[in-house]
């Protein structure tokens, strides 16, 4: 059976990148000494900072981007996959990317992935945003293998499109990732049930790391960092929003488990959606 002990990382993260790498290597050399393997921090590890003008000045492209050459160099250290659940990076045209990157135990890039869904919503509780006026939406899928296991990289709002992570798994992950900076109006509401539903719906495994807690910007997230398994039931969550980390011993073997015991992936058939009339509309594959 093959295992992998894996670590979420639960930050705060403020506006300023510098402060944010002390605290990010602070718990990923805690959760590697705890026998972590692959360790994933949250969405905008680097800065939480909802002021454009702000954000702009502290944007750097990948290449120069000193969370990313942190992450790189502690990976190397640790001999671990590093994964930063994402950053914002240069994208060009006064635009930023919303990034994750995977690196692996030589502190080499295995891959990236640019947040797909922008969160463009207005909230109950006043709360309005607009992602798509800072980022530029990816346009590319990926996963990445690991150490035995195939990772499918989402982030944070992708979690509401099943469809992406049906076809990570239609691909062959066997880990689903949603590293995020949840709203604690969405978080206290969806968080749980989101997770655990991508899990179930694909039977496999779910490891999100989050943000918690309230931020220098103001905002304030959810917290609750958490690893599902593929039957859907929670074996690591963050109790609360404070910074921390989560550790759990993945059985690789139980994917292949849970496919067989349910194997809706094999199951899935293509069809026509009828409008009233009967009418054909459109075919959904």
């Amino acid at each position: 059976m093959s295992e992998l002990v894996v670590a979420a990382i639960q930050m705060r993260s403020g506006v300023q990148p510098a402060a944010n790498i002390a605290v990010m290597e602070a718990l990923v050399r805690k959760a590697a000494a705890r026998g972590a393997h692959y360790v994933q921090t949250p969405e905008m590890t680097g800065a939480v900072q909802r002021d454009r003008k702000a954000l702009q000045q502290i944007l750097k492209t990948e290449a120069e981007d000193e969370v990313l050459a942190a992450a790189s160099s502690l990976a190397r250290e640790l001999k671990i996959y590093l994964h930063i659940g994402s950053t914002a990076v240069e994208a060009g045209d006064g635009m930023a990317a919303n990034r994750g990157v995977v690196f692996d135990p030589n502190g080499a890039k295995l891959a990236h992935y640019d947040k797909i869904h922008m969160f463009d919503v207005d909230l109950d509780s006043g709360e309005s945003w607009r992602e798509s006026a800072v980022y530029q939406p990816g346009e590319f899928a990926r996963t990445v293998d690991i150490d035995g296991a195939r990772l499918g990289m989402g982030i944070c709002y992708d979690i509401r499109f099943p469809h992406l992570f049906r076809d990570l798994a239609l691909a062959g992950a066997d880990i689903l990732t949603a590293p995020a900076a949840f709203t604690r109006q969405t978080g206290e509401a969806h968080w749980h049930v989101l997770q655990r539903a991508r899990a179930i719906e694909n039977g496999a495994f779910v490891v999100s790391a989050a943000q918690g807690g309230v931020h220098e910007d103001g905002r304030e997230t959810y917290g609750h960092s958490i690893i599902v398994d593929p039957w859907g039931r929670v074996i690591a969550e963050a109790e609360g929003d404070e910074p921390g980390f989560v550790v759990a011993a993945l059985q690789i073997d139980e994917v292949k488990a849970a496919r067989g015991k349910i194997p809706n992936l094999k199951n899935a058939r293509s069809y026509q959606l009828a409008g009233n009339g009967g009418e054909k509309v459109e075919r959904v594959a």
